[in-house]
């Protein structure tokens, strides 16, 4: 009988202090400064062209107001080009890695505790080979939407456009819009 009266007593205290010290936890977020959004990333990527959707994950580095791309996405920008499926895989295993940088204007927005990015991509120049002959192509690449970083999580979260290709000098019509959106990009 005291044991089970020592039980309830040492139970009650557990939870009051519990409850009690819930009551102490204040969120203090850290405020975002200019460089919090330089690292290195791994990103969920969300490819999407008509109805045509892919995900995987992706790794980036973001230093000086640049994201790069050691291993752009290039597949979905080959394919339109290339419409054989076998010679689309075969350009793209023959061009490797293709690097891109994405260059971003920063602005901390304090009452958010967010840093907004302003994207200004530059063209994509790529040179796909098929049947012994290169295709110069140039992809224009665009935002609509700003990005951000956010100081709660230490994430980053925008997208882009590949607007329009042109091969040869030509522009390629038709052409479905190829959205690269990266819903969650976190440093690692």
């Amino acid at each position: 009988m005291v044991l089970k009266a020592f039980i309830i007593a040492f139970i009650s205290f557990l939870g009051l202090s519990l409850m009690t010290s819930c009551n102490d936890d204040v969120y203090e977020p850290i405020p975002v400064k200019n460089g919090d959004e330089n690292g290195t990333y791994r990103a969920k990527l969300i490819t999407t062209q008509g109805i045509n959707r892919t995900e995987k994950i992706i790794d980036f580095v973001t230093k000086d107001s640049v994201i790069t791309y050691k291993e752009f996405p290039i597949k979905e920008i080959v394919k339109a080009v290339i419409k054989d499926d076998a010679k689309a895989n075969a350009a793209v295993t023959a061009m490797g890695k293709i690097e891109y940088k994405l260059n971003f204007s920063p602005k901390i927005i304090t009452e958010h505790n967010v840093i907004e990015l302003t994207f200004a991509p530059e063209k994509l120049i790529l040179q796909i080979p098929v049947d012994g002959q290169t295709k110069n192509t140039v992809v224009t690449l665009a935002t609509s939407e700003k990005g951000y970083f956010i100081g709660q999580d230490f994430s980053m979260r925008f997208g882009f456009v590949a607007d329009k290709i042109t091969v040869d000098g030509t522009d390629l019509t038709p052409y479905e819009k190829i959205k690269y959106d990266f819903p969650y990009c976190l440093k690692y």
